[in-house]
């Protein structure tokens, strides 16, 4: 089972959005999938809950079980895992970065995000993962903000995926239905982008072995 984690220790950065769209990619593509929401918040488990579906499965639980959780879930036939956790809470994210096989880090393409980011770049550091930032809720159409950020992050020694995720609707209409965007509007750009990102994680360092097996998108 190969796991990821969303951290960054910024609130309103999208981390439980990219999580549950993820999982929701993962499961689209065959592989099983299971979201461990170690926010108090819960956030991911509100979700699930006001869901028709079982998968993916939601758990909440507390950073202290994580291993544990991890390795039930494994052992119960997960081929992935999504680890969303909270902001400002340290705790909780570097237990999460210290379990997870890809580190992803949203980050809005403002000045006070990119400020932000040196606490979560000193988790990803500690913990020794690879890690890729993810510019998250770009406004449509903006293409100098996005590619300012990008110069931004790059001093931190950390990639930016290529892939952008839009502020788009379709990612809070889909929340609100109890739905990924991929259920929610199968053929719209919003999904297109999810996948595409999935598609880039499962081809990075430390999650290879998604590349062929079930979870790999052609």
């Amino acid at each position: 089972m190969k796991t990821i984690a969303i951290l960054s220790q910024k609130g309103g950065a999208g981390k439980t959005t990219i999580a549950i769209n993820l999982a929701g990619a993962a499961e689209a593509a065959g592989l099983k999938t299971v979201i461990v929401d170690l926010d108090p918040q819960a956030s991911a488990k509100v979700w699930h809950d006001h869901r028709q579906r079982e998968s993916p499965v939601v758990i909440s639980a507390q950073a202290a079980r994580l291993f544990e959780v991890l390795s039930t879930a494994a052992n119960h036939g997960a081929g992935l895992c999504i680890v969303d956790t909270a902001p400002h809470s340290t705790t909780e994210a570097l237990a999460a970065a210290k379990a997870a096989d890809l580190i992803l880090i949203p980050c809005r393409a403002s000045y006070i995000d990119l400020i932000a980011m040196a606490t979560s770049v000193e988790l990803v550091q500690l913990a020794r993962k690879p890690a890729m930032f993810v510019l998250n809720c770009v406004r449509p159409g903006d293409k100098a903000l996005p590619d300012q950020a990008e110069e931004g992050l790059a001093g931190h020694n950390i990639p930016v995926s290529g892939v952008r995720i839009t502020q788009r609707a379709a990612f809070v209409h889909s929340l609100t239905a109890g739905q990924t965007v991929d259920e929610y509007e199968l053929d719209g750009a919003a999904a297109g982008e999810i996948r595409a990102l999935f598609r880039l994680a499962c081809q990075h360092e430390g999650m290879t072995e998604l590349r062929q097996g079930k979870g790999a998108i052609a």
